[in-house]
């Protein structure tokens, strides 16, 4: 198997970031990335081309298909469609010595490979070098980490070393601090924000948490900010409270107190009200949805609860709030609930899914 034209993307990163060599764009000495396809021929690496046969490949055959991927050839092929999982897979399945001629080779292209389209794919060699070359790699990212973070290709980079780098060594977080906002907005930079939520310890992420509860209201109820950060990833519930901190921080959940109804109706926010609830303490839980149950918002008499019920987005954190209410709380939602909703059901898309909800059925049987 041939190598297909590789695309050039040395003018899109320096139009990107402004050119420059500190940008990787020279590579090791005086050599200079080759732009041009090398020629393979070796019937033995186009038989490893498909690089899942690394898998279960011997320590000589992976010696064979190593012996052709020297340092010249490295870059070529970490930026190459096919040739970036064979990387891959020799910095899994490769000895230490395989690893460290493969991050040489990678060493001051670091901002360079993270941008580009496979390139970024370099991501993989955080999960098998060591923790000293972790720290280079890092380093030469740190002095351009909040646009990696928010380019298309970056951020996963970002993501991966969040995940895999110890916090100590970290020390690109702090500069995330006065641009929490900015990232939690960002289609790209909210997804390496939602990590630093869910992977660093708590001194780490309290300075970003202070920042976010003070923009709380505009970030709900956009499409990138808290709405997609506490209200639209599922995760493994190993990792509930750290991804979630945001809808168990009493500082966030008070900053809402007061707008609960209006972010409700939201269609992005409404998912933060109903991870609030999932997520929240007891005490919160209930603050929610006691102003969920307020009094009547006009002389005809319409009640937050009977708002909920005729809204799009309303009517899934009314039965959110039917399925954690607790007690007396949950008696009290369910009585309110059910004198509006034979007069509603007829008029109301929305209300009917209420009525139909199991939840309401089994408590509205009592």
């Amino acid at each position: 198997m041939s190598y297909p034209p590789q695309p050039d993307y040395r003018n899109q990163i320096l139009n990107m970031y402004g050119g420059g060599t500190g940008f990787g764009m020279m590579a090791r000495g005086s050599r200079r990335f080759e732009t041009q396809t090398p020629s393979f021929t070796s019937k033995m690496l186009d038989q490893f081309r498909l690089a899942h046969k690394l898998n279960s490949a011997t320590s000589e055959e992976i010696q064979c298909v190593f012996d052709e991927i020297d340092p010249d050839n490295t870059l070529h092929l970490i930026q190459d469609v096919f040739g970036n999982y064979v990387i891959q897979k020799l910095l899994e399945h490769g000895t230490q010595a395989h690893k460290d001629t493969l991050v040489g080779a990678m060493e001051g292209h670091i901002i360079y490979l993270s941008s580009n389209v496979y390139g970024c794919r370099l991501q993989k060699a955080f999960e098998c070098v060591t923790p000293e070359q972790q720290v280079k790699f890092v380093q030469e990212l740190e002095p351009h980490i909040l646009r990696c973070a928010k380019d298309s290709n970056g951020n996963h980079v970002i993501q991966k070393v969040i995940e895999r780098v110890s916090p100590d060594r970290l020390g690109f977080i702090s500069t995330f601090i006065g641009h929490a906002h900015g990232l939690a907005s960002h289609p790209f930079g909210c997804h390496v924000l939602q990590q630093c939520l869910r992977h660093l310890p708590e001194p780490y992420t309290r300075p970003l948490l202070d920042e976010l509860t003070s923009h709380t209201a505009n970030l709900m109820q956009d499409q990138f900010g808290l709405a997609y950060c506490v209200g639209c990833r599922t995760i493994s519930s190993s990792s509930f409270w750290k991804t979630d901190c945001l809808a168990t921080d009493r500082p966030f959940l008070l900053s809402f107190s007061g707008r609960v109804l209006a972010m409700a109706c939201h269609k992005f926010a409404s998912n933060v009200c109903e991870k609030a609830m999932i997520f929240g303490d007891s005490d919160g839980r209930k603050a929610i949805i006691e102003e969920l149950m307020g009094p009547a918002l006009r002389p005809d008499g319409l009640t937050p609860i009977g708002l909920l019920m005729k809204d799009q987005y309303g009517n899934y954190v009314l039965q959110r709030a039917l399925a954690v209410a607790e007690g007396e709380q949950k008696e009290a939602l369910t009585n309110a609930i059910r004198p509006q909703l034979a007069t509603m059901r007829k008029h109301a898309a929305y209300s009917k899914h209420l009525a139909s909800s199991a939840i309401f059925f089994h408590f509205s049987s009592f």
